[in-house]
């Protein structure tokens, strides 16, 4: 197991964020397979506690997120988050600004994405 230790990158405004869950009120969508949408980040945020995260095309790197050390999740790759003991998180949500947007791959296959 390790830490993340990665910045957000330059560029990205905060959207939207969800409000503080623990063990008992984790979103059921959060600990199966999942991703963020096109062009959106998320940041795993730790208040107390910790937790386990994974990409699942790789499930044997698993990453350790507390509250020194978030988790950034980027968009379009499947992940899941792991409760392993009590812990109080958020998520928080980020987007390039519209001025930024030139920046991103339009090119790019996207596993998932209905063209």
């Amino acid at each position: 197991m390790r830490y993340q230790n990665e910045m957000l990158p330059k560029g990205l405004s905060k959207i939207s964020e969800t409000k503080v869950m623990n063990q008992d009120s984790v979103l059921d969508a959060l600990l199966v397979k999942h991703m963020a949408p096109k062009n959106k980040w998320a940041y795993l945020v730790v208040i107390s506690g910790s937790c386990n995260f994974i990409w699942i095309n790789n499930p044997d790197d698993i990453m350790i997120a507390d509250t020194d050390h978030p988790i950034i999740i980027t968009p379009e790759r499947f992940h899941q988050v792991i409760i392993t003991g009590d812990i109080t998180f958020k998520l928080e949500f980020y987007m390039y600004d519209k001025d930024l947007a030139y920046e991103l791959d339009n090119t790019a296959i996207r596993p998932g994405f209905d063209y």
